[in-house]
């Protein structure tokens, strides 16, 4: 409840009691609230100039189980810009415990040019992860020093059985420590904008990048794709994006709009300080289109490094396609195309994607995927699907798996999960796994929670719990 409302409650109580002269008053403080007069709404704080709403999302996830280990000793499929693991075992415990919070203030006043926004957002994650802990039995064990902790990075801690850090014990396993967060409640966003249907911000903000309209429709996805956040992309970390920004956004009309902006113009000393951002997008009629252009080193008057991201989403009827590219100035590229229809109780999906392998070692990457989704019952969905890599070392590898997920009740839905993952590696290795969900989503303005049981073949096994509220 708005606290302009519990106020306007209060002095409508007492207008009431003395009498109808008050009733204009009430009518003149009404007036004053600028969150209706600006169409903002939700969990807000009004002055007689400013509308501040306040929104935030509070996340805790906890894993336990023995499922990390190092090397190549585990299923694996090699992708050109990272390696898709499946959980194994090690003879040690692991576990996790992270939460992410974020609480965002915006304050909004009108202006002869637009609504004049102040955004502030707080953020704060803390992330402490354990692998291998496997202790002898009947040793004692003394922590001895923690190294590259400090600062948000990550590091380790040794364990050993006296006080002495040259007394390692001969075969035995010490555990690895390594945590990573923001270091307590950091900035995250602080900036000014000013427009309407051309809009300008200032400060330190995320960034304008329009990369969407490249997920694959398929259920279980694509190998690549998953590396990249579920799409395609250029080679990571190639161009900073965001941080001290000034950017400008402008809708042209008929579903087009328009955005430029300079990023990271907080890089330091570097040639690569200071990114140019393009973007034109399209969005009606079932149909959204962008075409983003980014370059670094604009400060230092001399491009370095630029890519281009592109997607297409067009849904006409019961069918849906999406294609998309990314390609940067490594001479890198990366595209990926995907379709489905939907016919009655039955969606049938299709997905493949390329890349160039060359930073894998090996030939290009090629991969493919397909799903057939059913509602086989009221409330019970079956999904089954599979895909393929010829990865970047050349080797052939697959995945399939089948799901049932079904509401037991208004809240709470269970999922159970069998798969199979082949791959023709230099290590040869394959595995069986299965898994089952329970996700609670009692309302409560959008509180969710879950819990997760993995095994597989190998011996790995991971449980993993999760809850999330979201307020605005």
């Amino acid at each position: 409840m708005k606290i302009r409302s519990l106020l306007l409650g209060s002095v409508a109580a007492a207008g009431l009691s003395t009498g109808a002269a008050y009733a204009a008053d009430l009518g003149v403080l009404t007036s004053l609230d600028v969150c209706d007069n600006l169409g903002l709404s939700g969990l807000t704080i009004s002055s007689d100039t400013n509308c501040l709403q306040i929104t935030g999302e509070v996340k805790y996830k906890f894993s336990w189980g023995d499922y990390k280990t190092s090397g190549y000793e585990i299923s694996h499929i090699h992708t050109p810009d990272d390696l898709t693991t499946f959980n194994n075992d090690n003879g040690g415990n692991d576990w996790e415990s992270r939460f992410d919070a974020w609480i965002k203030f915006v304050a909004t006043a009108s202006s002869d040019f637009g609504p004049a926004k102040a955004v502030i957002k707080l953020l704060e994650k803390d992330n402490s992860r354990v692998s291998g802990a496997s202790y002898a039995s009947g040793v004692s064990y003394t922590y001895i020093t923690t190294t590259g902790l400090s600062g948000g990075t990550s590091g380790t801690v040794t364990y050993s059985t006296s006080s002495s850090s040259a007394a390692y014990a001969s075969g035995v396993s010490y555990a690895t420590y390594s945590g990573s967060d923001t270091d307590g409640v950091v900035l995250d966003e602080a900036y000014v904008s000013i427009g309407d249907s051309t809009v300008i911000s200032a400060g330190k903000k995320g960034s304008i990048m329009n990369k969407g309209d490249d997920e694959p429709l398929n259920w279980l996805g694509l190998f690549n794709s998953e590396n990249v956040d579920a799409g395609v992309g250029w080679t990571p970390d190639l161009i900073g994006d965001g941080g001290h920004v000034i950017q400008i956004e402008t809708d042209l009309g008929n579903g087009l709009s328009a955005k430029a902006g300079l990023e990271n113009l907080n890089g330091g000393a570097s040639d690569t300080t200071g990114t140019a951002v393009g973007v034109l997008a399209y969005s009606g009629d079932g149909l959204s289109a962008h075409i983003t252009v980014a370059a670094n080193g604009v400060l230092a008057g001399e491009i370095q490094d630029w890519g281009v991201h592109a997607g297409f989403t067009g849904t006409f009827d019961n069918f849906k396609i999406v294609a998309a590219g990314a390609f940067d100035s490594t001479d890198y590229w990366n595209v990926l195309a995907s379709a489905s229809a939907t016919f009655d109780m039955f969606t049938i999906a299709a997905s493949v994607e390329a890349a160039d392998g060359t930073s894998g070692g090996g030939d290009d990457y090629y991969g493919a995927g397909a799903s057939i989704t059913a509602a086989v019952a009221d409330g019970v969905t079956l999904n089954v699907g599979g895909r393929w890599a010829h990865d970047s070392w050349g080797d052939n590898s697959y995945e399939v798996a089948a799901a049932v997920a079904a509401s037991v009740t208004e809240n709470l839905t269970l999922t159970g999960t069998v798969g199979y993952v082949n791959t023709n590696d230099e290590t040869g290795s394959d595995l069986f796994y299965g898994s089952a969900k329970l996700a609670w989503a009692p309302g409560g303005d959008a509180f969710t929670s879950s819990v997760k049981g993995t095994i597989n073949s190998e011996g790995g096994y991971k449980i993993e719990s999760e809850f999330k509220k979201t307020f605005q």
